[in-house]
């Protein structure tokens, strides 16, 4: 455990009481301190990871744990910048407690420095490593502002409309689109440079190991799903109700295949 760890988990969760504090509220007055402490989080958990990296001498994302970890930072970074874009503090009484409960577990589950072989430790690394959790950071983003949308749905049709700023069903539906939209780009982005790095270590672009399989199987449903939203029409309910269900098939293979098998991408490197 490095010197940064605490102040970040504090940080997290001090951010999910508040914002917390602030979805229920009648008046909303701890937003800019519920996001500033997000933010804060965010840096010590940068630097936590930074002590991790110089340890074991590359991107700490060597194994499972490491892994988790990488995604809580990206995820909570890319909610950041989402709240502050588009006004969409609502999401952090989602973003602040999952960063949180990933973080904490990927540090009760930790174990050994995870070095990465001298082979793998290429330009490849950061390039592959950056698109992939920045793809699935931005998922789980889609996936918060898909249960955001149902939550004021359902609010609005039982005529109990949510006290406070809350954003129109319309803003979150678009939200949800370009996040979408981009995640795709980024996994596809991923799936490419894994396949250039792997032909470039191993001499095959592909293997058809469980990660790569799911990966494969991950972009198809997403692939699916934005195609029923520009052909098909798909809107509103029906498209926040698919993205919450491709994103627990992502959550599911990112869980079962790391915990499972691994293979290449989880300290079997061979």
């Amino acid at each position: 455990m490095s010197i940064w760890l605490l102040p970040a988990l504090v940080c997290y969760a001090v951010a999910s009481i508040l914002f917390a504090v602030d979805f229920s509220s009648r008046v909303q007055r701890v937003t800019g301190y519920a996001v500033s402490m997000l933010g804060a989080g965010a840096v010590f958990h940068a630097l936590d990871m930074v002590a991790r990296g110089i340890q074991a001498g590359n991107i700490p994302v060597a194994n499972f744990t490491q892994a988790l970890s990488f995604l809580a930072w990206v995820t909570a970074l890319a909610g950041l910048i989402l709240m502050v874009r588009f006004r969409l503090a609502v999401i952090g009484a989602l973003v602040a407690p999952s960063v949180l409960i990933s973080l904490g577990a990927s540090e009760a589950m930790a174990g050994g420095t995870g070095a990465l072989p001298r082979a793998l430790r290429s330009a490849w690394l950061p390039v592959h490593v950056t698109l992939a959790f920045a793809g699935e950071a931005l998922f789980v983003l889609a996936a918060v502002v898909s249960l955001v949308y149902l939550f004021q749905e359902s609010r609005l049709k039982a005529h109990r409309p949510m006290h406070g700023a809350m954003p129109s069903l319309e803003k979150l539906d678009r939200i949800n689109y370009r996040l979408l939209g981009w995640g795709f780009l980024l996994l596809t982005l991923a799936i490419i440079s894994g396949a250039l790095w792997a032909q470039n270590t191993w001499g095959r672009f592909w293997s058809w190991e469980p990660r790569e399989s799911w990966s494969l199987i991950t972009w198809l449903l997403y692939a699916g799903l934005l195609e029923s939203r520009l052909t098909v029409g798909w809107r509103g309910r029906r498209a926040a109700t698919l993205t919450i269900v491709v994103f627990a098939v992502l959550v599911g293979s990112f869980v079962g295949v790391s915990l499972l098998h691994p293979g290449k991408h989880g300290g079997s490197f061979g």
